[in-house]
């Protein structure tokens, strides 16, 4: 079985790209930060495509983390961004 996650599903790459986020301290201060969100708005708002849209803008708006995020998660940058797109149509 492959670790590739599945780019057609924008939602579960988000989730898992958040997953990754979080895994770093300072990386998820940062998101928090940079997005306004709050912890308790993430936790609520796990399902919600705004949500999602906002965890993969802010890869998107940082390369460095943009392409450690892909690596880590076996997809492509350019995935990650086209998740991103797919999520705020």
């Amino acid at each position: 079985m492959s670790n590739a996650h599945d780019r057609s599903d924008p939602e579960a790459l988000a989730l898992s790209a958040l997953g990754w986020i979080l895994n770093d301290p300072d990386r998820a201060e940062r998101l928090l930060t940079l997005t306004g969100l709050t912890p308790q708005v993430l936790r609520d708002g796990l399902g919600s495509r705004a949500v999602q849209a906002a965890v993969l803008e802010f890869l998107a708006n940082h390369e460095p983390d943009l392409v450690l995020a892909a690596d880590a998660l076996n997809v492509t940058p350019q995935d990650l961004v086209a998740a991103h797109e797919g999520l705020i149509r």
